[in-house]
């Protein structure tokens, strides 16, 4: 018996070793919610050891229980996920060889892969020189402008003064976009439609750089209006190969937040799908890029793509390009972390249908989509054909207040646009959620619009269909009845 349990514990090591892929044997996760579960999920398959860390407030947390380890980070529920010297240190001593970042949080810190660097971990992710680079916009699109990537005009640098952003926007004309020089996540972003909006803004996007980012940095670019935010997957290994996954559209967002992300976009010929393929490989090449990267552009209505920024990390839609495409982005970012070449060449990367992803927040739509924490006092997840769940709850988890609302990833395939829509309606339907608020019947409303069935929408469809929000709280008489039975239990001792 020994001896079988012994044979069985060594059984993923063969594998590697037959496979030609010995990686790392102990990655902590330093991160949480549904991105830590899919590392850790990644990490099992692969035979490596995962280390989970948690604040308080996560103590229940899915990655907890999920990991191999977990280690408490402090009360504080979010200065422990951001104190990179205390989250390598933790590394260290638990016997890690790497540290997977996930997004949010430290994911685009360039000082947590310097430290991971100075500590013998290695850090599963671009080298910090690039993340810096990258994650200055000016930096990154004078990198762009030089490698001949098209770029909205905009700043040369940051801007000095309230009167250099006046002069300059007028001369590019108006509507322009005020942006942190070092912002992310939809953070620090303002538009101006005019002269009066700027002198109103200008101040307010110096303050959010200045709380978000730690630097009152910001900078101008002329506004594209109602664009389709088109963003592309690449990949690039330590010896130089560069290899794209296909394009997202993600124009489908609120307040500069993405709500659903679609692979491959519908509103793209081949043409135009070739063509900015060929841009963002040319991009990450451009930088000396490595591992999982993302180059987001916007396209006008006149067809012309324009850089925004990269993504020095792993996309929370990075489901929707796994699903088209067949390929573990995860685990070929460890793969490649490792110093393993990329497994696949251009050529042999195809993709098959459409892929579409659900954010699933918990918010109420129906009031102004406020927030929404609380126990979850059942949930059912959906499945059946071409269903893909990436959550981090659970029947009787208790959603924190402290963190981003998005507590859960649905994902649908199907081979053409309408079979993806209808699939989506149905796993929308299967999934259930009790004891908080979510954005669940508010996306059945926007995979009903003809609009979206037709897919023509862009970055404004949101905001130009308020009317989206006026759907009816119907409970089924199920529920219903599921509730009275369960309160008389309850009631009865039962």
């Amino acid at each position: 018996m020994i001896q079988s349990q012994c044979f069985l514990s060594e059984i993923p090591v063969l594998c590697q070793k037959l496979k030609g892929r010995c990686v790392f044997k102990k990655i902590l996760v330093a991160n949480r919610g549904e991105i830590a579960v899919r590392i850790v999920r990644a990490c099992s398959e692969m035979g490596i050891k995962s280390v989970a860390i948690y604040a308080d407030a996560d103590r229940q947390a899915l990655h907890v229980k999920k990991a191999d380890e977990a280690y408490n980070i402090g009360a504080d529920p979010v200065a422990g996920y951001l104190n990179a010297h205390n989250i390598v240190n933790l590394a260290v001593a638990s016997g890690c060889d790497a540290l997977h970042p996930g997004y949010g949080f430290l994911s685009e810190n360039p000082e947590l892969a310097e430290i991971c660097a100075r500590r013998g971990i290695k850090f599963i992710g671009p080298k910090a020189s690039v993340i810096r680079q990258m994650g200055d916009k000016i930096l990154a699109r004078n990198a762009m402008t030089k490698a001949g990537i098209p770029c909205t005009p905009g700043s040369d640098g940051n801007l000095e003064s309230l009167e250099e952003a006046v002069a300059l926007a007028t001369k590019i004309g108006y509507p322009i976009m005020l942006k942190a020089t070092n912002g992310g996540g939809g953070r620090g972003i303002r538009r101006c439609d005019s002269e009066k909006e700027l002198l109103s803004n200008y101040d307010r996007v110096i303050s959010e750089a200045s709380k978000a980012f730690g630097k009152p940095e910001v900078f101008i670019e002329k506004c594209v209006v109602a664009p389709r935010h088109i963003e592309v997957q690449v990949m690039a290994d330590a010896i130089g190969n560069v290899i794209h996954l296909f394009e997202r559209d993600c124009s489908i967002q609120r307040r500069n937040q993405k709500l659903i992300e679609i692979a491959p976009s519908p509103q793209l010929t081949q043409a135009q799908r070739d063509y900015i393929g060929g841009l963002a490989v040319k991009a990450a090449k451009a930088v000396g890029y490595e591992n999982a990267g993302t180059v987001e552009f916007l396209l006008d209505s006149d067809n012309t793509f324009y850089f925004m920024e990269m993504n020095t990390r792993l996309q929370v839609e990075h489901t929707v390009t796994e699903t088209i495409t067949g390929i573990d982005i995860v685990q070929e970012q460890i793969r490649v972390a490792y110093g393993l070449p990329l497994q696949y060449e251009q050529k042999e990367i195809q993709f098959r249908g459409y892929a579409m992803e659900f954010r699933i927040n918990a918010e109420d739509p129906k009031n102004d989509f406020l927030p929404s924490f609380g126990k979850i006092s059942r949930y059912y997840a959906p499945g059946g054909p071409g269903v893909r769940m990436d959550a981090a709850i659970y029947s009787g988890y208790v959603i924190p207040p402290y963190y981003d609302s998005m507590c859960a990833k649905l994902t649908v395939w199907a081979l053409d646009w309408e079979d993806v829509i209808a699939r989506g309606r149905r796993a929308l339907d299967d999934m259930l959620i009790y004891g908080v608020k979510t954005t669940i019947p508010y996306y059945q409303q926007i995979l009903q619009h003809p609009d979206f069935k037709n897919a023509e929408f862009n970055t404004s469809f949101v905001e130009t269909h308020p009317e989206l929000t006026n759907y009816a709280n119907e409970v089924p008489p199920d529920v219903i009845a599921a509730a009275i039975a369960a309160a008389i239990a309850a009631h009865e001792g039962i």
